[in-house]
């Protein structure tokens, strides 16, 4: 995390908050690519949902396939970058939640997300 991060969340148009905890080269993902990230998933109650760490490898990922938030604030940041997402409902899984993860109806979620690279 970069000495300078913000300790406030930025909200955007759609009502994403979000943090940029480490500042990045300019190369930027868009919906249509891939993207190499390693991440954590906790709902507002702290609990985590999932975890690339503890896989100890870094996840390729097609955007474009992702929840709107993760769309949405992952071109916020670039390559090298950690981002910090705040996600409401609406960007995310909304009122079906996602039983597979054990994320209920409604839920924001909090990811931290390290960008490694850009396919």
């Amino acid at each position: 995390m970069d000495a300078d991060a913000p300790k406030e969340f930025s909200t955007t148009a759609t009502g994403l908050q979000y943090r940029i905890l480490r500042k990045s080269d300019q190369i930027r993902p868009t919906v249509a690519g891939i993207v190499v990230v390693h991440y954590r998933g906790r709902l507002s109650d702290g609990t985590v949902f999932v975890n690339s760490y503890e896989g100890g490898k870094p996840q390729q990922v097609a955007l474009g396939k992702t929840i709107q938030g993760w769309q949405e604030g992952l071109q916020l940041v670039g390559r090298g970058g950690l981002i910090e997402l705040e996600i409401p409902p609406k960007l995310a899984y909304g009122d079906a939640g996602f039983v597979d993860f054990s994320i209920p109806p409604n839920a924001v979620l909090r990811y931290r997300i390290e960008l490694i690279d850009v396919k």
